[in-house]
């Protein structure tokens, strides 16, 4: 059974180039303005659901229409640079989410792809090695050496008719 290759596709240094400008520049941007939470800090914090949201930009409506209701301990400057750089944000926020979903199921796909090319050459030396084909036997010992432990490779599994490599968009990566 030949094996489907599931992706297909090629960088130019010059693309590669433009994503590593990119990435640092954003890094540059981000540089003394981002904060990096620990696990216990994203738990203690989490993040405030789209009802609250709501809330959030109710107060800020009411607290520019009603100022004398505002309490004095509140810093309604700070608020506003809050709520100003919140919105800032999120939209480039999404804009990120969508590009490392697309980069990370295309890695899934090109890690299928390999992966599964490997184990059908690893079944191909141990093959010609059994048929003792002069110099395949040191080959496969090579390769034999990732299923020591006592696994063994996958069955190669083919994507089914009906569920197309696809984006979630519904266009081919790549």
């Amino acid at each position: 059974m030949a094996l489907e290759n599931l992706i297909s596709i090629h960088f130019t240094a010059q693309e590669l180039q433009a994503l590593d400008a990119a990435l640092v520049t954003i890094a540059g941007v981000l540089q003394g303005k981002a904060i990096n939470l620990t696990p216990a800090q994203r738990q203690q914090y989490g993040s405030i659901a789209e009802q609250n949201k709501l809330l959030v930009n109710k107060a800020k409506q009411l607290m520019q229409h009603y100022p004398q209701h505002v309490p004095s301990f509140l810093d309604l400057e700070e608020f506003g640079k809050d709520y100003e750089a919140r919105q800032q944000i999120e939209g480039r926020l999404q804009l990120l989410k969508s590009l490392l979903e697309q980069f990370s199921d295309t890695k899934i796909l090109l890690d299928h792809d390999n992966y599964f090319t490997a184990l059908s050459f690893y079944r191909n030396l141990k093959y010609l090695s059994g048929e003792n084909v002069p110099g395949t036997t040191v080959l496969y010992h090579e390769m034999r050496q990732f299923f020591t432990n006592g696994t063994k490779p996958q069955k190669v599994q083919e994507p089914s008719n009906n569920t197309p490599a696809t984006g979630k968009d519904g266009t081919a990566p790549g």
